[in-house]
């Protein structure tokens, strides 16, 4: 089959690789028939190299066809349209039973220290093969994949893998209630899906910063108040400004170690192109590379007794936090993977003609397969108004 791989920094391949087998009898294989490029994924031929090997597949935003079935699965058959979750989780330990299935106990990754194993993403998440791809090995059959009618085109429901089960859990763990305000730092993909779900909940403000104006005018368009820069002291004094002087109820940091304004913490970044990768694992899991300007916007915009939700990613093992400010405004942080099972009821039902999220007119752009390494670089330079990209074999 066909399939995008990584071979180093900046160098994204369509290659001919074995087609995936039944290895488990609760293993189902499913073609694929779309495929997100997520920001996440960038990070994989940037600054997370150091975990990646020459040949890894990518991806972890797939949905398709269920093609064959191993003897134990039940609850699925051939045939099955069926959308897959990014994170690989059992549904029935502990952990998944509490709602945490990106902590799944299961799929874990003790040896490493890290959480749940995930499709296509670095040895530190189990180097599992990801979903773009012609054909995708999915385990737990019974219980991962979720089943999903035929008819719509696939952007329905394409992003049930993990742009809205992500961006929901941004909303949820910033506490955003009907009345309430909300900032959204990041309007890509991520970000931008999390200002529609505010205010589809009942958000009295929502907010949001980027400085790319493709992404300024498509929030605009669906009724958030957008600034377009980023530099915190203009962020700080706008925000305040909306909500008589308090900041923002919460704010959603949609940005990660993306962010800009750190030099030193850019140059570190940038330094893991020029160490050996077994010398770069070791120094990313013990010091601090992040670029910490999101997170110190979101830290002096909040108001007092106000929310942050991390959905950004972040990579560096100590990474600084201005404990003493946050202590003193009284700042309730959360974060972590999307438990993506554990909010696919509340997402579903909105998957219907009425469309209230917009996801069928969320993609900006659509190719092929083997279009992947030019999409790839399109998305990372934010040209031709690339916001979400997807993959279709």
């Amino acid at each position: 089959m066909r399939a995008v791989t990584w071979h180093g920094r900046d160098d994204v391949r369509v290659d001919t690789v074995p087609d995936p087998t039944i290895q488990d009898p609760t293993d189902v294989i499913v073609e694929i028939t779309s495929s997100g490029i997520c920001g996440s994924d960038l990070h994989l031929i940037e600054v997370m190299a150091p975990f990646m090997s020459v040949g890894d597949v990518m991806g972890h935003e797939p949905m398709g066809i269920v093609r064959e079935v191993g003897a134990g699965v039940t609850e699925l058959k051939e045939g099955d349209r069926v959308v897959v979750p990014f994170n690989i989780s059992c549904g029935t330990c502990w952990m998944c039973n509490q709602g945490l299935q990106s902590q799944c106990e299961t799929t874990q990754n003790r040896e490493q220290g890290y959480g749940a194993s995930l499709f296509g993403y670095t040895k530190l998440y189990g180097q599992v093969p990801g979903g773009q791809a012609q054909y995708l090995r999915v385990p737990f059959g019974n219980t991962l994949p979720i089943k999903v009618p035929h008819g719509p085109a696939d952007d329905r429901f394409v992003y049930l893998s993990d742009v809205l089960p992500t961006a929901w859990q941004a909303v949820q763990y910033a506490n955003v209630k009907p009345g309430s305000t909300v900032l959204v730092l990041g309007l890509g993909p991520i970000g931008d899906m999390a200002t529609r779900i505010a205010q589809h909940l009942g958000a009295e403000l929502v907010l949001g910063v980027d400085d790319v104006p493709e992404r300024v005018a498509r929030a605009r368009a669906h009724g958030v108040e957008v600034h377009d820069g980023t530099k915190k002291a203009d962020v700080l004094a706008w925000a305040q400004d909306k909500t008589a002087g308090r900041g923002p109820d919460a704010v959603i940091d949609a940005v990660g170690m993306e962010a800009h304004g750190s030099p030193v913490a850019e140059f570190a970044q940038k330094a893991t192109a020029l160490v050996p990768d077994k010398v770069m694992e070791k120094v990313m899991q013990v010091v601090g590379i992040d670029r910490m300007a999101a997170l110190n916007t979101a830290i002096d915009v909040v108001r007092r007794g106000g929310t942050i939700s991390l959905s950004g990613v972040y990579g560096g093992a100590t990474d600084p936090l201005p404990l003493m400010r946050m202590f003193d405004k009284q700042v309730e942080l959360r974060m972590g993977q999307a438990n993506v099972w554990r909010w696919v009821p509340d997402i579903l039902p909105l998957l219907t003609d009425a469309d209230p999220l917009g996801v069928d007119g969320f993609a900006t752009h659509h190719v092929s397969l083997e279009q992947a390494p030019q999409a790839y670089e399109t998305f990372r330079q934010k040209q031709d108004g690339a916001i979400k990209v997807l993959l279709q074999p």
